[in-house]
């Protein structure tokens, strides 16, 4: 991997390179880039695909003490990332987390077209039961901690209240101990999520979608149509704020759609991206044509 320092602390990244244009993909909280693994390989050899590792609880590396790891704070240094890296017109993917939507109408000059996939947003903040109940352990003392313990038990991931709800297929559970042994085995990384967790407002996502209706560029909403975390309704809503905004539901998905439909998101991405050049594109197009 890579890695770059920013503000708050140093952040690993995954960066395919190349000079198709860029899409950069962005997980949710408790997870890392490996959630998108399976997008990357579909998307890699047309398009230079970029994954930051962002600090929300399945980072390897801690951030400062002093740094603003809210919701906004988190989106910061998203925004701080394109930057530093000169990514312009980047088609921004997210899912779980609804940090994407925080640089809407802040610092978005550097986003070409927006994906949101089954993610935080409108009332639905912390949303479900998983949500509600990391939550509350970030605000009892040693809650957090003891709330983590239960990812050691494969049992216990699969059911409906933790990450088995989350996804319609099976979740290895090689990948649950991945997401969950920094937080597990490092306080600096348990101190950054519950920073994360203890800063949630419930209007931070009905705050942001009065931004919505002034992003002038594409957007597409593809969520899971299986969903119970990050109910269908609410996708139909982002997408009817956005000016450009499409909605499509993925099959065979719930709030993990990178992992339970890859090939299906992917489809769609690779459309969307199609019939949506950015400027750029437009630019690379005039180059490439004789005369």
């Amino acid at each position: 991997m890579s890695e770059i320092e920013l503000s708050a602390g140093i952040i690993d990244f995954t960066d395919t390179g190349g000079d198709g244009e860029v899409v950069v993909l962005v997980h949710g909280l408790g997870f890392d880039e490996s959630v998108w693994d399976q997008v990357v390989r579909e998307l890699r050899g047309a398009y230079r695909v970029v994954v930051p590792v962002l600090p929300i609880g399945s980072h390897r590396r801690p951030m400062r003490p002093d740094a603003d790891l809210s919701a906004h704070g988190v989106a910061a240094l998203l925004a701080e990332f394109l930057e530093r890296l000169d990514l312009r017109d980047v088609t921004l993917v997210q899912n779980d987390a609804g940090t994407a939507q925080l640089l809407v109408g802040v610092r978005d000059e550097r986003i070409g077209r927006l994906v949101l996939t089954s993610c935080e947003a409108l009332g639905n903040y912390p949303p479900g039961i998983q949500g509600r109940t990391l939550h509350a352990a970030s605000r009892i003392p040693g809650g957090l901690f003891l709330l983590l313990q239960s990812f050691r038990v494969p049992f216990l991931v699969r059911m409906g209240s933790s990450l088995g709800g989350m996804a319609k297929r099976p979740i290895p559970y090689a990948l649950v101990r991945r997401w969950y042994r920094p937080p597990l085995t490092r306080r600096a990384i348990r101190r950054d999520l519950a920073k994360f967790c203890r800063g949630i407002r419930k209007d931070t996502y009905l705050r942001a979608a009065a931004k919505l209706a002034h992003f002038d560029r594409p957007a597409l909403v593809a969520w899971g149509a299986e969903d119970r975390m990050m109910p269908p309704a609410t996708g139909r809503r982002l997408a009817e704020l956005l000016p450009r905004g499409r909605y499509v539901e993925i099959p065979e998905a719930g709030t993990l759609v990178p992992l339970d439909n890859p090939e299906a998101l992917c489809a769609e991405l690779r459309r969307f991206i199609r019939e949506n050049p950015t400027e750029a594109a437009h630019g690379q197009e005039a180059e490439s044509t004789p005369g």
